[in-house]
């Protein structure tokens, strides 16, 4: 039979579950994100400790510390896992090989992803998806059970390197380390003013030299924490969950979800708490303890979050809340992005340049609030168009071929 030609999944065959859990990701990135896009992140701690809301803010930061650092980034990688399923998956049945145009989907990724670091801000994480989605189809044949303790194994990792690193005295970040300040000392960006210089950079000039030091400085934050592990280890297990069509039939499931959540409940909560002290203490334990902590307490807890969402909508398949999570996660990339403008609106200099003014609570309500008119947004540009604009330009480019927007 004639082979059908690969397209975008139709609005009507999505699974509103795997947008509504893309959207509450999202959610959680801007919270995690908007410390550093408001420059509260970059401040001294004698700065910190002056600042009116100072006592709120260490309340603040514990509580992210425990339910949100590294939870959502959890999340958005195993839907990456999940999506790269659907795609070949979605191929197969039209009898083409779908690597091709998963390929060429990666490379644009990874255009975005450059892009967005090297022109709006540099903790994109887009770049790093794309390299490591390119590793994905060298699993397409291997059994769940390998990729499972592949993963496992992956995850594990950072351990075991950290744990070698601090026995050895060895720093392998040493090279992104040293090119960052080298970049940051040549622009004239000093311990001094690093935490005011975006919102003290009336031009965008200004701005685009604080990015690129920061690039180097998100190299050396990805080999320092080996964060390569650690997604590449997370895309596997959406694979392997996405090739077992679990989030299609939620229902078949509701035990093996009600055992993750219980289980990521016991095991991530305690653990998250003493991450969390950890962390609050600039890690007094040592780098092995707290990348230790990090998997026993980030990782379950956050396949937790995902569990609990997927038990609710069984149990209340036509909540409206669903539908409103569900808005902003079909536009993913567009409001991923979006977020990135929105916080160099408000916070740079180039913009309101309100930055280094607010607390950390005021920062996180700020977020909530970006979200919020995201969700509004998405809900009015769906009512008119089939994608969002940075989907739309995705997809014909993967596709090769124009795809019509307006619905």
């Amino acid at each position: 039979m004639k082979s059908m030609s690969l397209n975008p999944v139709e609005s009507k065959k999505r699974h509103i579950f795997l947008d509504a859990l893309r959207g509450f990701a999202l959610l959680g990135v801007c919270m995690a994100n908007y410390p550093e896009f408001s420059l509260y992140t970059f401040q001294p701690e004698s700065v910190v400790e002056n600042m009116p809301s100072a006592s709120l803010d260490k309340i603040v930061r514990f509580l992210m510390l425990i339910f949100i650092d590294g939870k959502f980034y959890t999340l958005f990688s195993l839907l990456f896992g999940i999506g790269f399923s659907i795609i070949i998956s979605n191929a197969a049945e039209r009898g083409r090989d779908g690597f091709k145009n998963f390929y060429r989907r990666m490379v644009i990724l990874a255009f975005i992803g450059c892009t967005h670091l090297m022109l709006l801000w540099s903790g994109d994480i887009l770049l790093l998806y794309a390299i490591l989605g390119m590793i994905l189809p060298l699993f397409q044949n291997v059994s769940n059970r390998n990729i499972l303790i592949t993963a496992i194994s992956l995850l594990i990792l950072p351990v075991i390197v950290d744990g070698i690193c601090e026995a050895t005295g060895t720093f392998l970040a040493q090279y992104p380390y040293r090119k960052w300040w080298e970049t940051a000392h040549f622009f004239g960006i000093s311990e001094d003013n690093f935490g005011t210089w975006l919102r003290d950079s009336s031009s965008y000039q200004g701005i685009n030299h604080f990015l690129l030091q920061g690039a180097w400085e998100r190299m050396y934050e990805f080999v320092d924490g080996n964060r390569y592990f650690k997604v590449l280890g997370l895309f596997l297990i959406g694979f392997v969950l996405g090739r077992k069509n679990i989030y299609a039939h939620l229902d078949k499931h509701f035990h093996f979800f009600r055992k993750v959540a219980v289980w990521g409940a016991i095991i991530g909560l305690p653990f998250s708490m003493l991450y969390a002290i950890d962390g609050m203490e600039e890690h007094p334990s040592g780098t092995t303890i707290h990348s230790l902590l990090y998997l026993i307490s980030v990782y379950p807890l956050g396949f937790c979050y995902a569990s609990l969402l997927a038990l609710i909508c069984t149990q209340h398949p036509d909540a409206i809340i669903w539908k409103w999570f569900a808005f902003p996660g079909r536009m993913a990339l567009t409001n991923y992005i979006s977020q990135s403008l929105i916080g160099i609106f408000l916070f740079y200099g180039i913009g309101l340049g309100l930055g280094a003014y607010f607390g950390l609570g005021s920062t996180e309500l700020i977020a909530i609030g970006v979200f919020s008119f995201q969700i509004l947004f998405s809900k009015f540009w769906l009512s008119f168009f089939r994608f969002g604009p940075l989907e739309w330009i995705w997809r014909m480019l993967t596709y090769a071929k124009f795809l019509p927007i307006v619905k």
